[in-house]
This record gives structure tokens, sequence and C-alpha cells, in this order.
């Protein structure tokens, strides 16, 4: 006899008519679940492991992650990691969960019968998890709306491959949708512009902003990478929006890993330069993250202060980052609302209204 191995996984039986049901999959990058060596080398594994986001020969690099990165790098970053956890665990994880429901609610109160859901590309709780259990609930349409603002492979491709292979896996697959980026997008670059400001009416003004995005390899923009461009782009409406003059404010990348070059000017000598030129203020926001996480809160507020204080400047200021602001929440929403056009979301109650508001406007139009 031969036996046929069917590569989908078991998933809850087809229901004839049923209802389409709709929601959002919320996704950030990822966070190990603890700070302690060996959850940051799962994490650390998984993450770096990923070909999108290291694009050299597989082998070789497999044998430098396992035989040297793997070794020394996870108790270094754990304490990293550890210097910035807080009693409630991650703050990455902590504030997508909070955008998660935040989103959720501001969409019901829009009259949107819509489940949003987070997920995390590496670590806990995985993409393909979320996917089986509003696959269990009945859902029919998934919108995947990730926390990056602007594209890259080596992010928000990345994340769309999560997707694409689970959906590999499964035999009924939901109708899917992606958002690309918003970086442009005039409702994010007002939550930006609102959270400066803000931060600004209370601590005063800089002498320069600082406007740190996370780093990628040079190469990747010839490869015909848009991060690159998209950062440039957000930066400069930002400083439109603030009225900023192009002394005022500059644009930097941080977070670089290896020998390779990557995007330019770094963020640290940058700050560096500054603190040595005399310039005594600086501010620093960090739009391509959403969520404070290691990045910002280690890498920016403590690594960053450090050494543009040590070089001779005076004063650091870091601006958080749109985590559960207000601002930030109504431009999610927005966001979120465009891509859903035209999928049945809304309730009953809110259909009827907007059903009665069309005809009272096609009977004035028609009087008029």
């Amino acid at each position: 006899m031969n036996l046929i191995t069917s590569p989908f996984a078991k998933e809850p039986a087809f229901a004839h008519g049923q209802a389409p049901r709709t929601a959002v999959l919320y996704c950030n990058l990822g966070t190990p679940d603890a700070p302690t060596p060996a959850d940051v080398r799962r994490f650390l594994s998984e993450f770096l492991g990923d070909p999108r986001v290291v694009e050299v020969p597989r082998l070789l690099w497999l044998l430098i992650l396992h035989g040297i990165i793997l070794r020394f790098r996870p108790a270094k970053s754990a304490a990293k990691y550890a210097s910035i956890w807080s009693r409630d665990g991650s703050p990455l994880k902590i504030w997508t969960d909070k955008q998660a429901k935040l989103l959720q609610g501001w969409l019901a109160q829009r009259g949107h019968d819509v489940q949003v859901r987070y997920a995390m590309r590496y670590g806990s709780t995985s993409i393909a998890s979320q996917l089986d259990a509003l696959k269990a609930a009945g859902t029919t349409r998934v919108l995947i709306l990730p926390a990056y603002p602007q594209y890259s492979a080596t992010t928000t491709a990345s994340l769309f491959d999560a997707v694409y292979q689970w959906a590999g896996q499964t035999r009924n697959i939901p109708e899917l949708r992606f958002v690309n980026h918003y970086h442009d997008d005039p409702r994010y670059i007002a939550a930006l512009a609102d959270r400066v400001e803000k931060y600004w009416s209370g601590n005063g003004r800089p002498d320069v902003l600082v406007m740190s995005f996370h780093g990628v390899p040079e190469r990747t923009l010839h490869l015909g990478d848009p991060y690159h461009c998209e950062c440039f782009k957000t930066a400069r409406l930002l400083a439109e929006q603030l009225d900023l003059s192009k002394a005022q404010y500059t644009v930097s990348f941080q977070s670089r890993l290896g020998r390779a070059k990557w995007l330019q000017p770094y963020t640290e000598p940058t700050l560096i330069s500054m603190g040595q030129s005399g310039i005594g203020r600086v501010d620093v926001i960090c739009p391509a993250f959403t969520c404070d996480c290691l990045e910002t809160l280690e890498e920016i507020n403590q690594e960053a202060r450090a050494a543009f204080l040590h070089a001779g400047g005076k004063a650091f200021h870091y601006i958080p980052c749109l985590n559960d602001d207000p601002a930030w929440i109504t431009a999610l929403c927005g966001i979120t609302e465009q891509h859903l056009g035209g999928w049945p979301t809304l309730t009953a109650d809110r259909s009827t209204a907007l059903a009665a508001s069309r005809s009272r406007a096609l009977a004035l139009g028609a009087r008029q």
C-alpha cells in the first residue's frame, strides 16, 4: 500500500456558510523570553540564522554564528537586556501587546468588529501560533500589519516570509493582505511630530535633533532595498512638520553588526563628533522603532548618551518611542482602516447607520 503523507497540518473543519471574520495581526521583531544567556542564545540563533537578516554564504555564516557568535555574545547581550528589563518583562513585548489591545479598542469605537492580535517574528509569541489561533477562531481574512514604518527585506520581507511559510503548510488559507510600509503616511509623521513637540514643551529645545534609524548593510541599498530612501523621507517630512532647518537636525544609523560597511553616518560616531565640536545639547529620537526596546533604551539612552557626554557634550535627551501615545494609536487605527477597506468589518449598528447616512445624502442631492 502506498501511503501519501500530507504536508498540511490538521486544521478546523470547513463550515459551509461560515460568516466572514476579519482580524489584524500586528507584528514586531521579537525579544528573548528572559534576560539570561540561555534565552538570549535561543533568540539570537533564530534571529541571526534568518538568511534575510544576514546575507552571506549560508554555510560560512552558520559556522561563524554557531562556532563564534553564539558562544560569546549571549552573555554580553543578556546583561544589556537585564539593564532595561522591567518587572513585567521585555519592554518591546509589553508595548507591542499594549498597542495591539489599544488598536482593537480604537477600531471597536469606530464600529469595526475586528480581532487584533500581536505576534513576533522571532521567539514567542510566533506568527504561526497566532495565525493558527485566528484560524481556529473562524477568521477568514487577516491583515498583516508590521510595526516597522519603513520597509526593509531584513525586517518586513522576513516577516512576510513567516506568513508565507505558515500558508505553505495550511490547506484552507484565509484571505491575506499585507501592509508594506507607512514611512510617509501623514498620520504617522504627525504622531512623531506631536511626540517631539510635547517633549520639547516640557524640556526645552536642543541645539540639534538627531534622528537615529536602525542600520542595515550598505549593500542592501545597492541591491534594491528601499529602506535607506524611506528613512530619509521620514526624516525630511518630520523636519518639515517641526519646521526645522537643515542645520537643526541630522540623520544617522545605529546597531551595526560585523565589519561590513553599513548605512552611514553611524549614530555613535556622529554624537561623539558633535560633543567634540562644542554642541551643547542633543535630543535623539528613533523613528524606525514604534516601541521602546533594547536598541533605544540601552544602545541610545545608555551607550550613546555616555559617548556624547564623554566627548564633551553638555546635555543628552532621549525622546521615547511612540509606544502608547494616543496620537500614534489614532494614526495606527487610521492606517489599519485604510488597508481594511472593502472587507466587511463594520458592526450591524454601524453599517445600518452608514447606510442611512448615505441614503440621506443621496436624497439631499436629488432635491438639489
